[in-house]
């Protein structure tokens, strides 16, 4: 793709066909999509996953439907709302082993920086103020200070560990004794040594020059991270995520139609093998989401992954027993599982929709210097034809005909 020299990221990307990374920008061009996810920030985001809920939520459509924008949009609404974000490529991270899955969530997540919201909510708890305590100094120090840190109170610290972590039925018992050391090391009590934080933070991590017989001489009883126990690692680290004051975790997996690839020069090359291992992964994910709390998944993929006969979803029965809609309705369905946008653009973008759209688009790009023009009634009509019959999404169309436009008057 052309990058065009004295532009933002943000505009080469609209050049490009791709949504903006801001959110403010992503915000101001929904037109039509915008009424897709205030609908599931509603239901989803502000109801079922914050009481205690989770869910997946499978994204389909033709390139350029508008997967990524609309899926940005939700992650950028969550992050307003209070949830912790994690997104990724299936170009970038191996699929069809759930570690490195979960593993990428946890980096993403900055597990220091959750249980230092945990931190903060114990302090609370107890009675006082985290922005009160000096940055150099921790919650026991603080104590101390005031002349308060006798052993009623460190009995108070350690009681709170053991309620959130360690006590708490729905954490590993190992993954539960990471955090509870950890937490406490921030707190000042217990106090943990800085070697013995960066051996439990590489064990989390699935460092795997970390030995297993050092983390017993902390008291843990650790076994390895495998595709295995990932799913159930990653219900706990949702766990900890709403204990540390957030409304609760959603991930995004985008591209995945990288499963298709058939290519081997490319740097994700999924052989058969791999693929089913993927579909397989996805299977017991969904078999697990009810056993989860405080989830949401969105996996985004072109529409070729769910209708390719030989090597999509349709190949592996016992993942599309499980995704595919029994019951078909004439009406765009927003509780579906499989959120097809090319279904919603039939019903949602008509003339009006699409002549909007390309009013704020062309609107951004005059902003940046690009000269630009928004699409006539008439035009709009004839790309709503074209799409009926065409590889590519109404939303591109739209897109390609005001920046084509553009391009060639600037």
């Amino acid at each position: 793709m052309t990058e065009y020299a004295g532009l933002s990221p943000d505009l080469n990307r609209l050049i490009q066909g791709r949504p903006p990374e801001s959110g403010e920008l992503l915000r101001s061009l929904s037109v039509g999509l915008d009424s897709l996810t205030e609908f599931l920030g509603r239901h989803y985001l502000e109801d079922y996953i914050p009481q205690g809920g989770s869910k997946i939520k499978f994204v389909t459509g033709r390139p350029g439907s508008g997967k990524t924008h609309f899926a940005r949009l939700l992650l950028a609404q969550a992050g307003e709302k209070g949830y912790l974000t994690v997104s990724f490529s299936a170009k970038e991270i191996w699929l069809h082993d759930f570690r490195e899955v979960y593993l990428e969530i946890l980096r993403q997540c900055d597990i220091e920086r959750v249980l230092s919201g945990c931190a903060g909510q114990i302090v609370r708890e107890l009675g006082y103020r985290p922005e009160d305590i000096p940055p150099d100094r921790s919650f026991l120090d603080y104590l101390l200070d005031r002349g308060e840190g006798d052993a009623l109170s460190r009995g108070e610290i350690r009681s709170a560990l053991r309620r959130y972590f360690t006590r708490n039925s729905l954490l590993d018992n190992c993954f539960a004794a990471c955090c509870s050391l950890l937490t406490g090391g921030l707190l000042g009590h217990p106090a943990l040594e800085n070697a013995s934080r960066e051996l439990l933070l590489g064990y989390l991590h699935g460092d795997k020059t970390v030995k297993l017989s050092q983390l017993r001489a902390l008291g843990l009883s650790p076994s390895g991270i495998t595709r295995f126990n990932a799913r159930h690692l990653l219900r706990s680290l949702a766990e900890v995520v709403r204990l540390a004051g957030y409304k609760g975790l959603l991930v995004l997996i985008d591209d995945m139609e990288t499963l298709l690839v058939r290519a081997a020069a490319s740097p994700i090359h999924y052989t058969k093998l791999r693929r089913e291992d993927t579909y397989e992964s996805i299977r017991q994910l969904i078999d697990d989401i009810d056993s989860m709390r405080y989830v949401l998944f969105l996996f985004c993929f072109d529409r070729e992954l769910m209708d390719n006969e030989n090597y999509g979803m349709k190949s592996y029965q016992a993942l599309w027993l499980r995704i595919q809609n029994e019951i078909v309705s004439a009406r765009f369905n927003r509780f579906a599982d499989i959120l097809d946008l090319d279904r919603y653009a039939d019903e949602a973008y008509d003339s009006d929709t699409l002549c909007a759209m390309s009013r704020r688009l062309a609107e951004v790009l005059r902003s940046g210097g690009v000269e630009a023009s928004p699409i006539s009634p008439e035009t709009a009509a004839g790309l709503a034809e074209r799409a009926q019959f065409g590889g590519v999404g109404l939303p591109c169309l739209v897109n390609r005909e005001v920046v084509e436009g553009g391009i060639e008057h600037g």
